[in-house]
């Protein structure tokens, strides 16, 4: 029997406690704003919604910069939501840059994977130091399409290892099954466009880094995806890791990411060198 992909897939509905824990995620992130030494609404593109906040730690203690990507199954949400993500990773001596882009269906997903590739273009322009990107939910997808995207396509001069390591949070790997759902309202992806969409399908990047991990208690299907990516790059030499953080569900999964002392921020900073 196949799955029922509306059910697996429609996190907000597996998690009725969701407004609060978002609510939760505002008034923490425009708290770390206040108090952080930041730069806020740095531009890397054309549109509003193309800029990055730099959350700047008081001694650098990284080889690389932190890039966090919010979820939102790329329709929702904002940068604005997801500033408090970076504290643990400053206090750790490791700069974030939690990056905002468009969203469907105003633009294509195509598009949105494409203003990443260009937001971690213009960090390694201006610092000159390799990125570690980080997200979660459509943020995974989007860390893993940086880990495996060939950046003389993107740039000529840009490096071949600009993204040396990604650490996907309740990642999707895999479109294809997205197809199937409500959430394909905005994202209008063909089949096609889902598996050419799907960092899964890429040439794998191999000798470099992917965590994926996810909450215990999510859903099979998200359970699948991580274990899947950590499977299929993992054969192709990618340097591979899978976690289920116990009783975490699709959102409090992020809830020790701020901390400084747990392992999920302690395994972001090692991969960022600090």
């Amino acid at each position: 029997m196949s799955p029922d992909y509306e059910t697996e897939y429609n996190n907000r509905a597996r998690v009725p406690e969701h407004p609060g824990i978002i609510a939760g995620w505002a008034s923490d992130a425009a708290a770390y704003r206040a108090e952080a030494n930041c730069e806020l609404g740095v531009s890397y593109g054309d549109s509003e919604r193309q800029r990055y906040d730099l959350f700047k730690p008081e001694n650098v203690k990284s080889n690389a910069i932190a890039l966090f990507i919010h979820g939102g199954y790329w329709q929702a949400l904002d940068r604005g939501f997801f500033s408090h993500m970076a504290r643990g990773l400053n206090q750790l001596g490791v700069p974030v840059a939690v990056v905002g882009y468009d969203l469907c269906p105003q633009v294509e997903l195509g598009h949105i994977v494409w203003e990443l590739q260009q937001a971690a273009a213009a960090l390694w322009q201006r610092f000159n130091l390799p990125v570690v990107a980080t997200g979660h939910s459509a943020g995974g997808h989007l860390a893993a399409c940086l880990l495996a995207t060939d950046w003389s396509n993107v740039e000529p001069d840009l490096p071949e290892h600009l993204v040396p390591a990604a650490y996907g949070i309740s990642g999707l790997y895999n479109l294809k099954p997205l197809t199937e759902t409500s959430i394909n309202t905005a994202l209008r992806l063909t089949f096609e466009e889902a598996e050419r969409e799907s960092p899964l399908f890429w040439p794998a990047p191999s000798r470099l880094v992917m965590d994926a991990v996810v909450g215990g208690t999510e859903s099979d299907e998200y359970l699948k995806q991580s274990r899947r990516i950590t499977d299929v790059w993992g054969l192709s030499g990618v340097q591979t890791r899978y976690e289920e953080i116990a009783g975490a569900n699709h959102f409090t999964v992020l809830a020790s990411l701020p901390d400084p002392q747990s392992a999920m921020t302690r395994r972001i900073a090692a991969l960022a060198g600090a």
